[in-house]
């Protein structure tokens, strides 16, 4: 797991999935995070124009690059579309968003993803370690036992 975080977190350009126009949910929060780690970012939901003053995108598709790699905070009944669109799009790095109980992990949308040669890391947050980390997400990786990078 330490590797594939490593990885994912060396990508460059990262889609997060999940995001709302009210700014009121965990996607919202990681694309922030990300943002000002130094990240280029692209918000999807294909129900807004803008999140974050920023331009948001309908899928995967849509985005004016390609992705390294995308971050999946949607309720997990949407994430096999999602592995659908990565599989599609050549994008070969995915993290699902949990922190306690089955967040947006999917065990079939994983199986599919890492049938098509997608590196998946099936929870935690970037939020644990795109510095500074602040005290709650530190508490969180060591309760929950991700590693430290």
């Amino acid at each position: 797991m330490k590797e594939s975080i490593s990885d994912f977190l060396a990508l460059k350009t990262i889609a997060v999935a999940g995001v709302s126009r009210k700014g009121d949910v965990p996607a919202n929060a990681i694309y922030r995070k990300l943002r000002s780690s130094g990240y280029r970012v692209f918000a999807l939901n294909p129900n807004a124009g803008e999140v974050e003053g920023d331009p948001c995108y309908p899928d995967l598709a849509s985005l004016p690059e390609k992705a390294g790699g995308l971050f999946i905070a949607t309720h997990p009944d949407q994430a096999a579309g999602l592995i659908q669109q990565c599989l599609d799009a050549g994008v070969h790095h995915v993290w699902f968003h949990r922190s306690i109980g089955q967040g947006s992990f999917s065990e079939a949308a994983a199986v599919k993803a890492r049938d098509g040669g997608i590196r998946v890391i099936d929870g935690g947050c970037p939020m644990m370690y795109c510095q500074p980390v602040d005290i709650f997400h530190r508490c969180l990786r060591w309760a929950t036992g991700y590693p430290k990078i």
